[in-house]
């Protein structure tokens, strides 16, 4: 027994060690190592990237249908979307409208009641919805375009250049929006929704400039920016085609956090009576019913469903903004 012992190790070395064995012994044996080991090596690169590959370029698809927060964010806003669309199309009357008794309740012909002037509130409230949706485009869009244009220039320029937009947006920081909207209402003879989410978004984007400006200091310095500009690339192009693609879901998270807030400071403009003239919005639903008295006179239509649709629609853009995060974010992912 001891002397085939001391044989096999050296006949399994060469390429030839198989024909060296006894020839009752199948040579299926010798080669059943590497046929085993196949599947096994094959299975350890498909963990490491050649079975997963499908699946990471439908990442996000794949995990935003399975976060609770981001579909129940977007559901909820679409019935709000699709009530701003058709809402005007299912309301009989029009907004402004004297067309029945004033103060009268929810009823079959009334869906929401009426207010003091006999006007209908569920087809104010529709006609609102459209307009705090405008207004919160605007908003988001104006702020978006001139935070994100600031912050790439001053992150990627640096220097004096960075210094003077800092102070620039250090300044407007200081001055109070409301303040500044009165003002210049005070010399306008009308104020419209476009100068109304105009207006907020020229007011509202030093915060993304900075934070964009923020995240533009730290992508510039690494290795395929570096590549670019060897490769003799633009700056507007290294911007555009490197750094951005690499902050997208960064900046699609802003524009939503934009959107919500904008339409939040319409309202509040439109409650204090400064936002725009001869339109119905949520924020003048509220004004009509607080100075009319409604909240003491127990007329809770009048002015509850201006305040819940408003902070619902705010709601569920920030529970869709958190599930995008989580979507976004391979951390928050696993958790």
């Amino acid at each position: 027994m001891s002397e085939p012992l001391s044989e096999t190790p050296a006949s399994t070395e060469g390429p030839d060690a198989a024909e060296a064995l006894d020839p009752a012994i199948p040579v299926a044996t010798v080669v059943e190592r590497p046929v085993i080991a196949a599947p096994i090596a094959g299975a350890l690169a498909g963990l490491g990237g050649g079975a997963v590959a499908p699946r990471k370029r439908g990442d996000f698809v794949y995990y935003g249908l399975r976060n609770k927060k981001l579909l129940f964010g977007l559901g909820l806003e679409l019935l709000f979307v699709l009530a701003a669309l058709i809402g005007p199309v299912i309301a009989k009357y029009n907004p402004n409208a004297l067309i029945g008794t004033s103060l009268s309740k929810p009823s079959g012909t009334y869906w929401l009641g009426t207010d003091n002037l006999g006007r209908d509130i569920f087809s104010q409230l529709v006609n609102g919805l459209r307009e705090s949706y405008l207004v919160g485009a605007l908003g988001a869009t104006s702020a978006s375009v001139v935070g994100m244009a600031l912050g790439f220039i001053a992150g990627w320029r640096g220097g004096l250049l960075d210094e003077v937009i800092q102070m620039f947006t250090n300044i407007l920081v200081m001055i109070p929006s409301l303040v500044l909207l009165i003002v210049i209402g005070a010399y306008l003879p009308s104020r419209s929704v476009f100068f109304e989410g105009v207006f907020i978004g020229l007011t509202t984007w030093p915060w993304v400039a900075r934070a964009v400006r923020a995240q533009t200091f730290s992508l510039r310095s690494r290795e395929f920016v570096d590549m670019a500009k060897l490769s003799g690339k633009r700056p507007l192009s290294i911007i555009v085609k490197e750094i951005a693609p690499n902050m997208a879901s960064y900046l699609f998270l802003v524009v939503i956090l934009l959107f919500g807030s904008s339409m939040l400071l319409a309202a509040s403009y439109d409650f204090l009576g400064i936002g725009p003239t001869n339109l119905v919005s949520l924020g003048t639903m509220m004004n009509n019913a607080n100075q009319n008295a409604a909240l003491f006179f127990h007329l809770w239509w009048w002015f509850v469903p201006p305040g819940v649709v408003l902070t619902a629609m705010v709601a569920a853009l920030l529970i869709a903004n958190v599930g995008l995060d989580e979507v976004f974010n391979p951390k928050l992912r696993e958790q």
